[in-house]
C-alpha cells in the first residue's frame, strides 16, 4: 500500500505553500501544483524511498 500526502486548496499560492510544508518535513515531490477541472488546485507528496529491502515473502512484485 502506498502512502501519499495531498495539499488541495482554492488557488495555486495557496497549494504551493502547503506543498512546502509536506516537502520541510522530509517528503518528497510526487506531483507539483495542478489545476483540477472543477477549478480546485491540488499537489501531492510521498515519504523518501529507503534502500531496505522488501521483507522476505512479500508478495509485491
Amino acid at each position: 500500500m502506498a502512502i501519499r500526502f495531498t495539499v488541495q486548496r482554492d488557488d495555486e499560492q495557496e497549494t504551493a505553500d502547503g506543498l512546502r510544508l509536506l516537502l520541510a518535513a522530509g517528503l518528497q515531490l510526487a506531483m507539483p501544483p495542478r489545476q483540477l477541472t472543477d477549478q480546485r488546485w491540488m499537489a501531492g507528496a510521498v515519504p523518501a524511498q529507503t534502500s531496505a529491502p522488501n521483507a522476505e515473502g512479500d508478495a509485491r512484485g
